[in-house]
């Protein structure tokens, strides 16, 4: 039996959000029990995104600018991230993870690893090769620019 794009992005739209709340679930009962769960999440995304802008950080996350700016100031204030200067533009600002910040996400996703390996032991290999190989397929798939793609390949 052949399946059809429309199935199989209708059993990701299915799937990935069970994942995904997983994932995210593990993530935050690991983050570092000085850290909001709005701390953390801004500083994942920093991480993804070396050298944000407030007002990104501010998009992803769905507040205005100066909440984002008084959440980043404590960020910094703990050495968890650094603040620079645009290169071109003195008005806007770009934002780093510290070795600090690094370290609890390391922690973090080193933990989440664990618990998601713990979870698909129970598969048979060549279920665990179905999955690998599906995954490896949706990164080329959705990758977010032709740089990515290629390098993926």
């Amino acid at each position: 039996m052949r399946s059809t794009a429309n199935e199989s992005a209708s059993e990701l739209l299915e799937v990935v959000p069970i994942v995904m709340r997983d994932i995210r679930s593990e993530m935050r009962s690991r983050r570092s029990p000085d850290l909001t769960v709005p701390q953390f999440r801004a500083l994942v995304f920093v991480n993804r995104n070396r050298g944000s802008s407030l007002l990104e950080v501010a998009i992803h996350m769905g507040l205005t600018p100066p909440s984002v700016c008084r959440l980043v100031d404590v960020l910094i204030a703990r050495g968890f991230m650094t603040r620079e200067e645009h290169p071109t533009d003195r008005r806007r600002v770009r934002l780093a993870v510290t070795s600090r910040g690094a370290a609890v996400l390391e922690s973090c996703r080193k933990g989440t690893l664990a618990h998601l390996s713990g979870k698909l032991s129970c598969l048979a290999a060549d279920e665990l090769e179905v999955i690998l190989r599906g995954m490896r397929t949706l990164r080329t798939v959705f990758a977010t620019d032709t740089r990515t793609r290629a390098l993926v390949k």
